[in-house]
């Protein structure tokens, strides 16, 4: 398992569980867990199902990805509350959340993954 795992958070359950299982096809050995919409199931963000997501990872360092602006609200509150180390990043919610994937897979170090997260960033 790698070192490095992966949370996904989106306002729409089925996008968030379409993204893990793309990424987890690619990243067998990567920790992935992810939240999608509210507690009741409609589309908005869950604290607590993005806190639990992140619990749940295997890995203490985390990357974090999320699709709209208050699911990045959630999750920077989220990540308050944990003791893991979890990065948030502003990139293509997808494109962003497979390249770290793919690169952790593949066994690149944090620093290449980083480096190659740079020209996803959303301005």
């Amino acid at each position: 398992m790698s070192e490095i795992g992966i949370v996904l958070s989106s306002h729409v359950s089925e996008l968030a569980e379409g993204v893990y299982k793309l990424l987890s096809e690619t990243a067998p050995k990567v920790s992935i867990t992810y939240a999608g919409g509210t507690d009741d199931g409609d589309i908005g963000s869950s604290f607590d199902a993005i806190t639990q997501a992140i619990e749940e990872n295997e890995a203490d360092h985390i990357l974090s990805f999320y699709d709209l602006g208050s699911a990045k609200m959630t999750m920077e509150m989220a990540i308050e509350y944990s003791d893991k180390t979890v990065e948030l990043f502003d990139v293509s919610f997808v494109e962003g959340a497979y390249t770290a994937a793919s690169l952790l897979s593949g066994g690149a170090d944090y620093d290449r993954v980083i480096e190659q997260l740079k020209p996803l960033i959303i301005k």
